[in-house]
């Protein structure tokens, strides 16, 4: 069994199948993805002790009526409902950025600026999470931390991934294509020599 296919909180709806029903260790177990001695150890008391029971019925993981149907067939199995809002998908859109990194957003700002100039604001403002206006303070370098701002790759700072940057990167180069425009040389690697 899936993870996708398990009831919410596998344990405790176990606790509570045990206690409310006459369904057998194996009927539990599968329902629950669990190994049968398992449920017979929480049965006996031996695991999850203290765990109070969850009910699956009032949360509308199974129904009454197939409990009944499978307490009175052995082989019978417990269907799971499935949710009635599926999973989302989030988009693509401006995601957040955990404080402790937020200072770290105008360095990497500042080294998409410098090394892929074929970005537009949108993008990066897309890829970091930041706004077109922080974007162009940073490029003016009239941002309020100018000069503690030195460019370092957001990939590595945790900013953005290398795929979304690669995509971005690819997506702008496609668009100067098109245009008729140069395609900018990809950056040079970095080195820490000093000058």
């Amino acid at each position: 069994m899936d993870v996708m296919t398990l009831p919410l909180m596998p344990k405790a709806t176990a606790v509570w199948l045990i206690e409310k029903t006459a369904l057998t260790f194996t009927q539990i177990a599968d329902f629950c993805g669990m190994h049968p001695l398992e449920v017979q150890a929480i049965a006996d008391g031996e695991v999850a002790a203290g765990i109070v029971g969850y009910d699956p019925v009032a949360n509308m993981q199974v129904t009454a009526d197939d409990i009944k149907r499978c307490e009175a067939n052995p082989e019978s199995r417990l269907r799971l409902i499935p949710p009635a809002m599926p999973a989302v998908k989030r988009g693509r859109g401006a995601r957040y950025t955990p404080v402790a990194k937020r200072n770290d957003r105008p360095d990497g700002i500042a080294f998409l600026l410098r090394n892929y100039p074929q970005l537009s604001e949108g993008q990066i403002a897309k890829l970091m999470g930041t706004t077109k206006d922080t974007i162009q303070k940073v490029r003016d370098r009239t941002h309020w931390n100018s000069p503690n701002i030195k460019p370092r790759d957001p990939v590595i700072l945790g900013l953005c991934t290398q795929t979304d940057l690669h995509e971005a990167v690819t997506a702008a180069n496609d668009r100067l294509a098109r245009e008729g425009r140069a395609v900018p040389p990809p950056p040079m690697p970095e080195t820490d020599e000093a000058a």
